[in-house]
């Protein structure tokens, strides 16, 4: 299959992604519900009792894909601004495959110096903590290591909303998913195969993390 740079480019014009409304906004009743006066009511209901933002609100639908450009794919350190298209196909694939909402979160000056050196852990955490409340999720994603490890640890433990590091955990599905298969189709048992992981990056150690889980001994 053949791509040309200018498919490429044509594709991406304007983004991926764009907001659609979910209740139709035609007349003077409609935008009244949906904006002044009515969205006081709903508000002010938010305000008496929180846990009501997830019934009225995109919250318990929406996840925040979180990055600073540090680890992109193959890509390397390219930045918060060239992160954004990478950033937007993550979740362009949320919403064709799961049907969730998400929106890309690159997050700039969160380095040890504004947007230069590596990643700034307090800063990132605490931008991230900052957004929180409108999203049932946060997907953290192309962070560095070992700067991710410590992020998704704390944010799992500070905020009342799942935290996932994709390079971590995603990658790490699919390794197992994949070694599952081949125990399969070869008849042979996971905690018979002799497995090597060549590297001790985020993926790789996560790699580790959930074979062994799955009942896998000889890991190299």
């Amino acid at each position: 299959m053949e791509i040309t740079k200018e498919e490429i480019l044509e594709n991406h014009l304007g983004g991926k992604l764009k907001v659609n409304l979910s209740r139709p906004l035609n007349n003077q009743r409609d935008l009244s519900i949906a904006y002044t006066p009515g969205v006081a009511k709903v508000c002010f209901d938010i305000k008496d009792n929180p846990s009501l933002v997830s019934k009225y609100t995109i919250k318990k639908n929406c996840v925040a894909v979180v990055t600073d450009g540090t680890a992109v794919l193959g890509l390397g350190d390219i930045g918060a601004k060239a992160s954004i298209p990478v950033m937007e196909g993550k979740a362009v694939l949320f919403k064709k495959f799961a049907d969730v909402d998400s929106w890309p979160v690159p997050l700039e000056n969160v380095r040890v110096n504004g947007n230069v050196g590596k990643t700034d852990v307090e800063k990132v955490i605490e931008s991230v903590k900052r957004i929180a409340c409108l999203y049932g999720g946060i997907n953290l994603e192309d962070i560095a290591a070992p700067a991710c490890f410590e992020i998704e640890d704390r944010l799992e433990r500070d905020l009342d909303i799942p935290v996932f590091h994709d390079d971590q955990w995603g990658t790490a599905i699919i390794v197992l998913a994949a070694v599952k298969n081949y125990c399969l189709i070869s008849n042979k048992k996971l905690e018979e195969l002799k497995i090597v992981v060549n590297g001790a990056g985020a993926a790789g150690m996560r790699i580790v993390d959930m074979l062994k889980n799955a009942g896998a001994k000889n890991i190299f």
